[in-house]
């Protein structure tokens, strides 16, 4: 089942957006998704930092 995520301080870097929600449990998460059609790369990370170095380091396959 997914979650209805509400996301603030959204930045992007290139082509990826970093963003800060609540978990399930009301922990914060931070996602990083590349919106380039069809790379399909996201991942959740527990810190603001791995999400941003994600994005900076992301290479898009598409």
């Amino acid at each position: 089942m997914t979650a209805y995520r509400r996301f603030r301080n959204v930045i992007r870097i290139g082509p990826v957006q970093v963003a800060t929600s609540y978990d399930g449990r009301g922990r914060d998460k931070h996602t990083a998704a590349c919106t380039a059609p069809g790379c399909g790369f996201a991942a959740d990370y527990d810190t603001r930092a791995g999400a941003e170095l994600a994005a900076r380091t992301h290479r898009c396959k598409a």
